[in-house]
């Protein structure tokens, strides 16, 4: 027989948490930590009364567990707010049916997990006959973020988030006394925003570990010496959370062969979750470009196919000479691409949250997604100040790269920029996202493209027509002399997409 669970308070709790995998046992401690009385559950008793033994042992007396669903929710107080740390997809969708036969009208169901939004909203349709509110919520800050504080990104109902804002605004990461949560919108704006925030996320990661091969493969370097240069720039403008894990991560030493870095034992193949995915496949929906992004999705697919590369490299040749540049000027220009690049990355998810919040009508502030990315997430960086700033100037600012103080910093950077670049080329040191965000910027602030040319091809072989420069209307040209008039040229442009 399993140790029995203690009892929540006569009075009810003030929250319930169902899930209780790493997660959703570290926020579950954290809002009791907070002094919030607490119930949690699991499919598996045993992880509740692990959670329960695991708070008794860190002296927390506002956690307590129940094994059944029925016993779970009767212990929340009314109105009830119950959180699901659940994997995504169907097991959601079974822990919803699970719990809500025993709640009522006006309780508030969350799902934490990372979730496609699309199905966070059908879910608020399928509670809306019983008048349970939901909201989706996006958790970013790993198990120790969970933990002590991580950033919240919830979307839905008004009456849902009052209702929730107690407890999450204390158990939010806390950055100048502020609270890093905001309710992002209606349901399915949260789980956007903390998706694209996986997707920023991935850029800056594939950034840093191209900065990694240049030092290594290009410099020379050892680790330490890597490590104590990350080190230098999290003191700076590089300041990050995944700057300052990357100088601790490269000096590790190995404790089981206790030779060399534990780093360069890992198999050169990265996984993923599918959030990175999800956010390719809506830039790509909402017509909005992120290369940065999509070039480290593609590194990542790249590096999974590890014995076909390990077969190429003794087939496809790279150059025999390359280029001799004094390895402090490599460095002092790889600083200054790394932050460039970075802001493209940043400004890509930004425009992507502001297309999908227009379109969807969401209200999301582009100004709030900065405040609350400064802490306890994954891309808090010292930048999201400058950032929140920026967006809360000008509200309507079409993108980053163009507010005053950003187009300073890159215009001052570039030429570094396209140096790194360029030596990655001449090297055959595959740099995907430091060159595609430079394309990014090369191309956003061109103000004449070779679009022309694309679209007249478009309307030689399929009369898709095109605008002119200088007149008004679609047109369209008879190129040859086999081709003919092709009637009313708005159903030729009828589906188009893109145009923004």
């Amino acid at each position: 027989m399993s140790a029995p669970t203690s009892t929540p308070p006569a009075s009810g709790a003030d929250v319930g948490l169902y899930g209780l995998a790493v997660m959703g046992q570290n926020f579950a401690l954290n809002m009791a930590s907070k002094g919030f009385k607490v119930v949690v559950s699991n499919r598996s008793p045993a992880k509740v009364d692990a959670t329960v033994a695991r708070a008794k042992a860190e002296g927390i007396d506002t956690l307590a567990g129940e094994k059944s669903p029925e016993d779970f929710i009767r212990a929340i107080a009314k109105p009830r707010k119950v959180i699901l740390l659940v994997m995504a997809g169907k097991p959601v969708d079974d822990t919803i049916a699970l719990l809500s036969r025993h709640m009522e009208p006006g309780d508030v169901m969350v799902d934490g997990g990372n979730e496609w939004y699309h199905n966070s909203v059908r879910r608020s349709m399928e509670l809306l006959p019983k008048q349970i509110m939901f909201v989706g919520m996006g958790i970013s800050g790993g198990e120790e973020g969970a933990r002590n504080g991580p950033s919240l990104m919830p979307g839905g109902p008004k009456e849902a988030y009052e209702l929730l804002s107690p407890i999450l605004t204390r158990c939010a990461a806390q950055v100048s006394g502020s609270p890093c949560v905001f309710n992002c919108g209606t349901v399915g704006s949260g789980n956007y925003v903390k998706m694209v925030h996986n997707g920023i996320e991935y850029g800056d990661m594939q950034l840093i570990a191209e900065a990694y091969n240049v030092m290594r493969s290009v410099v020379g370097m050892s680790n330490e010496d890597m490590s104590a240069r990350f080190a230098e720039w999290n003191k700076g403008e590089l300041k990050s959370y995944l700057i300052e894990i990357t100088a601790d991560i490269l000096k590790k030493r190995d404790d089981k062969t206790g030779q060399g870095y534990v780093v360069d034992k890992i198999r050169d193949c990265t996984g993923m979750k599918g959030t990175g995915m999800w956010t390719v496949k809506e830039a790509a929906s909402q017509s909005v470009p992120a290369p940065t992004i999509a070039a480290a999705l593609d590194a990542r697919f790249l590096s999974g196919r590890k014995d076909e590369r390990v077969a190429a490299s003794s087939i496809l040749k790279g150059p025999s000479e390359v280029p001799s540049v004094s390895h402090d000027q490599i460095l002092e220009d790889l600083q200054a691409a790394l932050y460039a690049a970075k802001i493209c990355s940043y400004a890509q998810g930004l425009c992507l949250i502001k297309a999908a919040s227009d379109a969807e009508g969401w209200g999301v502030s582009l100004a709030e997604c900065c405040r609350i990315w400064r802490g306890g997430c994954i891309i808090r960086s010292g930048q999201l100040d400058q950032m929140r700033a920026a967006f809360s100037k000008d509200s309507g600012l079409k993108n980053l790269m163009i507010d005053p103080d950003f187009a300073s910093g890159l215009n001052q950077r570039h030429c570094q920029w396209r140096r790194i670049v360029t030596l990655c080329i001449a090297s055959g040191i595959p740099c995907p996202a430091f060159c595609a965000s430079l394309n990014y910027y090369d191309s956003y602030r061109s103000a004449s493209s070779p679009a022309n040319l694309t679209q007249a091809q478009r309307d030689f072989f399929g009369a898709h027509t095109f605008e002119r420069n200088d007149m008004e209307g679609k047109h369209h040209v008879a190129w040859t002399q086999d081709h003919h008039d092709v009637g009313n040229l708005d159903e030729r442009t009828a589906g188009d997409t893109g145009k923004k």
